[in-house]
């Protein structure tokens, strides 16, 4: 397989040197294309098998139904995005993907709503999936968890302390996403799920299905690697601004999805993104002598909010 197999099990271990070795093995990966598959990292199989099921259930339902639940009801990008909702290649044609976003759950009375933060809110649920809103939050709380493993992995992987995201991982952004990829038309045997492109925050954490269709960018070689579902393992990648951290030495590398398996194709990716005011420049340890930061400062919530406009235009 063109991707590393990376068992993070040992980052949660008492013994430092375990957990130095798991951030040398992340390095690698980081360095080369931002992406590799994540084993060790303790998500039941049972609760994965849920969420699949209900991202097909929800679907599956009538038109009207997702409607109701559409993101311009929302005033904080939550709920339904219709068929060609997004346009991820700039210049290309709209994705040929159906989605559904759920967020860090806050009431309307929360300050950070009232305030009008970038993508604080109240989610949207379904009123008749009776098991879709419990599955999905276990869900978010169990990836929020993971993705903070994680980012002590990638802090260790920089040769830093390995609470050195702590503030990042408070009071987090994250994002859940489910997305339904019809088949390919038969007339149109080229046309993307997904166009090329990097992700905009910090770790992605990608669940699929057995069906396939996720392509990562080779630079060495310049085509597209086939990055297939794995039994029991997430697919995780870099984005834009853990690159924009590092200076570019760690890599969020482009990716794209194309359904070619005749079948209906579902995925979930996590965004974890973390702390929207924490301050995002490069890490003095990612500069060689001399070099300078290629990146200003920016916070996360304006790195999010230049990424969704450049997607979706507003």
């Amino acid at each position: 397989m063109s991707l590393p197999i990376i068992d993070i099990s040992d980052l949660t271990s008492s013994d430092q040197l375990k957990r130095q070795n798991v951030g040398e093995t992340l390095r690698a990966a980081c360095q080369d294309r931002g992406f590799f598959y994540c084993t060790g990292h303790g998500i039941a199989d049972r609760l994965i098998n849920e969420v699949l099921e209900q991202t097909s259930a929800l679907f599956s339902q009538p038109q009207d139904k997702k409607m109701a639940v559409e993101k311009s009801n929302s005033g904080c990008n939550r709920g339904y995005e219709t068929l060609g909702g997004q346009t991820l290649d700039a210049g290309g044609q709209p994705d040929r993907k159906e989605g559904y976003y759920i967020g860090v759950e806050l009431p309307d009375t929360d300050p950070r709503v009232i305030a009008g933060r970038f993508n604080r809110g109240p989610n949207l649920w379904p009123s008749d999936l009776s098991d879709f809103q419990p599955v999905m939050s276990r869900y978010f709380a169990a990836m929020e968890s993971l993705g903070a493993t994680l980012m002590q992995g990638i802090a260790l992987s920089l040769e830093l302390p390995g609470n050195y995201f702590s503030s990042y991982n408070s009071d987090t952004l994250a994002t859940l996403r489910l997305l339904h990829y019809p088949p390919q038309p038969p007339d149109e045997p080229d046309r993307m799920g997904a166009g090329a492109h990097t992700d905009f925050g910090g770790l992605t954490i990608l669940l699929q299905d057995n069906n396939g269709g996720l392509q990562v960018w080779n630079r060495a070689d310049n085509t597209w690697d086939n990055a297939p579902p794995q039994k029991g393992a997430f697919i995780v990648n870099l984005g834009d601004m853990i690159a924009r951290w590092t200076n570019d030495r760690y890599k969020s590398t482009l990716h794209r999805v194309i359904n070619t398996s005749g079948r209906e194709r579902y995925s979930v990716p996590f965004f974890y993104v973390g702390n929207p005011d924490f301050e995002v420049k490069c890490i003095p340890g990612c500069l060689d002598q001399g070099e300078l930061p290629r990146y200003p400062p920016v916070t996360v919530e304006e790195h999010l909010m230049s990424m969704y406009n450049k997607t979706y235009g507003s």
